[in-house]
C-alpha cells in the first residue's frame, strides 16, 4: 500500500462530510451539462456511481483497505486514469474520459470546471439495462448465440494479451495462500457463518488444489497466464452484436494476472449462482473450442471452488455495511450459498440451482 502524502487543500473534503457534499452536488440534475431528468445513485464499497439519462459518472470514495488506498485526491485521479485505460480494452466506446470535479470560486463544486480539482470522475456511456447479462438471464432473454459471441470477443482479447511469466510453483502457492487466508478470515471474523461449513469448504479446496497441482503448474509453464479482466461477472457483460465487458478490476494488477480458464470458470460459477447454469456450460465449451484450449474439467472445478470461497468472503464483508437484520440475513444466506458451491466444486460434483 502506498503511504499517505501530505494533504492538500483539495483533499480537505476527503472525510465523510466532504464525501457527503460531493454526493449531494452530484445527485442534483442541475449539476450536469446534459441536464438529465433525474440522477440515480448506486454505491459500492469503493465508489459512488451517478446514473443520468445517457451517462454513468463514477466517483471514488476516499477509502483505504489492505488491497487499495484511495485516501488522497492524487491516488483517486491515478485510479480513474487506470480505469479508463484498462476498460477501453473490452469496451472502448463506453469509457469516455476522466472529468475533474472542480472547486467553484464562490464555494461548492463545478463538474468539469477549470478550478482546482477537488476530485475526479470517470465518465461512461450508459448501457441498456436489458442487455446486461444479469438482467437478461433473469428475464430469460439469453440465447446460445449471445454466449458464443461473448466468448469469441474474450478469446480475441486473450490472444492479444502478452503472456505474463510466472514461476509454476509460485502460481500454485498463490492459490494455497489465498485459500488459507480467506477461510481464516471467515472463521475468525465473527460473521456468524457455520464453522463446519467453513472448515469443509477449506478442506475441500486444499484437497482439490493438491489433486490439480500438476495441471495448475502446467498452465504457468505453458505461458497461459495473462493480464485479464479480473472480475468477469454477469453484471459486467453487455450482450449484443458486439459484446462489451465493463468494470474490470483496475486497482490491483496482481488480481488481474490470471489464467483465462480461471476467469471464465468464475463467470460460469456466477451463472450457476444466478440460476442459469447452462450459460456457464456453453461458455466453457465454447472457450475450449474457440481457443483450442483443452483445459481439464478438474482444473475448471478447482478454479470455481477457489472463486466461490472468495465470493463467500466478499458477501461476509457486506455485513459491516448493512446493520439492518434483514439485510444481514440476506448476505449471510448468500455467503452460505457460496460456501456450499465451493465445497461441491472442490469435490467436482455437478452444480445446479
Amino acid at each position: 500500500m502506498r503511504p499517505s502524502r501530505q494533504a492538500t487543500p483539495a483533499d480537505a473534503g476527503n472525510g465523510a462530510d466532504g464525501l457527503r457534499a460531493k454526493v449531494s452536488y452530484l445527485s442534483d440534475p442541475a449539476s450536469y451539462p446534459e441536464r438529465p431528468t433525474a440522477v440515480e445513485l448506486v454505491q459500492t464499497h469503493m465508489s459512488c456511481v451517478f446514473l443520468t439519462d445517457r451517462h454513468a459518472w463514477k466517483l471514488k470514495k476516499p477509502v483505504r483497505y489492505p488491497f487499495l488506498d484511495f485516501s488522497t485526491r492524487e491516488a483517486r485521479r491515478i485510479d480513474c486514469e487506470e480505469e479508463l485505460r484498462l476498460n477501453r480494452r473490452l469496451a472502448a466506446d463506453v469509457y469516455l474520459e476522466v472529468v475533474p470535479l472542480a472547486l467553484a470560486p464562490g464555494g461548492g463544486f463545478a463538474l468539469g470546471g477549470g478550478g482546482e480539482a477537488a476530485d475526479w470522475l470517470v465518465k461512461m456511456r450508459r448501457l441498456p439495462r436489458r442487455l446486461m447479462l444479469d438482467q437478461a438471464l433473469r428475464e430469460g432473454g439469453v440465447e446460445r448465440a449471445d454466449v458464443t459471441a461473448l466468448i469469441r470477443a474474450l478469446v480475441d482479447f486473450y490472444r492479444g494479451a502478452e503472456p505474463v511469466p510466472i514461476d509454476p510453483a509460485r502460481y500454485r502457492l498463490r492459490f494455497e495462500s489465498g485459500i488459507r487466508e480467506g477461510y481464516r478470515e471467515l472463521a475468525c471474523g465473527g460473521y456468524g457463518l457455520p464453522a463446519q461449513a467453513i472448515a469443509a469448504a477449506e478442506a475441500g479446496a486444499l484437497a482439490a488444489l493438491e489433486r490439480e497441482t500438476v495441471a495448475l503448474e502446467r498452465r504457468a509453464r505453458e505461458r497461459r497466464i495473462v493480464e485479464g479482466h479480473g472480475d468477469l461477472r454477469p453484471e459486467h457483460v453487455c450482450l449484443g452484436a458486439q459484446p462489451l465487458v465493463i468494470d474490470c478490476l483496475e486497482f490491483n494488477r496482481d488480481w488481474r494476472v490470471l489464467d483465462p480458464a480461471d476467469e471464465l470458470a468464475y463467470l460460469a460459477l456466477e451463472c450457476v449462482h444466478a440460476g442459469a447454469a447452462w450459460i456457464g456450460d456453453v461458455a466453457l465449451a465454447s472457450y475450449r473450442e474457440q481457443a483450442a484450449d483443452p483445459v481439464p474439467a478438474g482444473l475448471l472445478a478447482f478454479y470455481q471452488a477457489y472463486r466461490a470461497g472468495i465470493r463467500a468472503r466478499l458477501c461476509a464483508w457486506h455485513l459491516h455495511d448493512h446493520p439492518d437484520p434483514a439485510d444481514q440475513g440476506r448476505w449471510i444466506a448468500r455467503a452460505q450459498r457460496y460456501l456450499d458451491l465451493a465445497q461441491r466444486r472442490a469435490c467436482a460434483d455437478p452444480v445446479r440451482p
